[in-house]
């Protein structure tokens, strides 16, 4: 009988960043430790459907049919793994859907960025299945998939935040000149930024220089979400730290993103080349030990778990300091920022999987001492 430890990897998914999914699971399918893990790929199509067997992979990435069936997990957590389900017998609604457990599952890695993924549904599952699971839970999730929510939960919590506003796609589509007034009085000149309010890898997202090109940014996030966050742009330099822990968090050292393009959108981070990743970040010690605590006390603000990527503007002018995102499932290829963040801080890439691991048995098992029935005495 194998002692390795059974992890399910989920990629793909519903999301605007399915394509990033597929390259953060390929590296970690690829580096995590074989000798110490059983690793059960499981791939969720753009359409929804979970599918095992074969190589889920290679079906979502180039199209092959390699014998994958579709699969679930059960949200019984009595049925503790990944099963494969078929139909038997008659037609129609008269079919019978027939499960056959794949594999059990120790610990579950959701490699699944923006929404469907990252934003607390996954984790929620995941709680009512019973299965340890890498990262953030529902609510930081959530939250942190949320950027209007984050932002108003940061400044709630004391933190820097850019002025911003949220508008509602109903609203942009029912008076379009009455939101961008409303957005011209709140946030008085340009540039500003528009951006759906959950999806990540920069998807949706404008920089707007004047008025003219307001109308057909908010038209492009309003594709993307229901709720859209407009905020004040400035000049600044990008910096990011990588946080890893449960109740007791560290924060690596920062790392500052110097984009190909006029800020780092989807294609200066995965198609052009020429954007670099300066690690550590060429900033004062003073500096850099403030973006790590700032870091560090927002990852604590949202109860984050696990990992999460913190994001920051350092104003090239003031030298203000604001707090961007919490990116609880960031990009996790070799060449990402958060693994590669924590390599300059010592922590190899095969071993921040380890860790990984380790926090999300550790947080299962926390969560398990918690009483879930209740006995009136006397």
């Amino acid at each position: 009988m194998s002692d390795k430890l059974r992890v399910g990897i989920i990629f793909g998914g519903r999301s605007g960043e399915h394509e990033v999914s597929l390259a953060s699971a390929r590296s970690i399918m690829r580096e995590i430790d074989r000798t110490r893990y059983e690793v059960v790929p499981i791939g969720i199509t753009k359409d929804g459907e979970w599918i095992v067997g074969g190589d889920p992979m290679r079906e979502l990435a180039e199209g092959v049919e390699t014998g994958s069936s579709p699969a679930a997990i059960l949200a019984d957590p009595s049925r503790r793994g990944v099963w494969r389900v078929r139909s038997e017998g008659g037609t129609g609604a008269a079919r019978t859907l027939m499960a056959v457990c794949q594999a059990e599952l120790d610990v579950v890695f959701p490699v699944l960025h923006g929404t469907f993924g990252e934003d607390g549904t996954v984790q929620g599952f995941l709680e009512l299945a019973g299965i340890p699971y890498v990262g953030c839970g529902v609510l930081a999730s959530a939250l942190a998939m949320d950027k209007a929510a984050a932002k108003a939960a940061f400044r709630a919590g004391g933190l820097p935040v850019l002025p911003y506003v949220v508008i509602k796609r109903k609203e942009w589509e029912r008076d379009p000149a009455g939101v961008i007034a409303a957005i011209g009085e709140s946030l008085p000149g340009y540039p500003l930024f528009v951006k759906p309010a959950n999806l990540g890898s920069s998807v949706g997202v404008s920089k707007v220089h004047d008025a003219d090109e307001l109308p057909a940014a908010l038209a492009l996030a309003a594709r993307y979400d229901r709720k859209l966050v407009v905020e004040r742009g400035i000049a600044a330099r990008e910096i990011e730290v990588s946080v890893l822990g449960n109740d007791d968090p560290v924060a690596s050292v920062p790392g500052e993103v110097v984009p190909c393009r006029e800020f780092y959108d989807y294609r200066a981070k995965y198609i052009d080349e020429g954007s670099e990743l300066l690690i550590p970040a060429p900033l004062e010690d003073a500096m850099r030990e403030r973006v790590r605590q700032m870091a560090l006390s927002a990852y604590r603000l949202l109860d984050c778990a696990g990992m999460a990527r913190a994001d920051f503007l350092l104003d090239k002018e003031s030298g203000e300091l604001w707090i961007s995102e919490l990116n609880t499932i960031p990009g996790f290829t070799q060449i990402s920022m958060y693994p590669k963040l924590w390599e300059a801080s010592g922590l190899s890439y095969s071993r921040l999987i380890d860790r990984l691991i380790e926090l999300a048995i550790e947080r299962f098992e926390d969560k398990s001492r918690s009483e879930t029935r209740y006995t009136v005495e006397g």
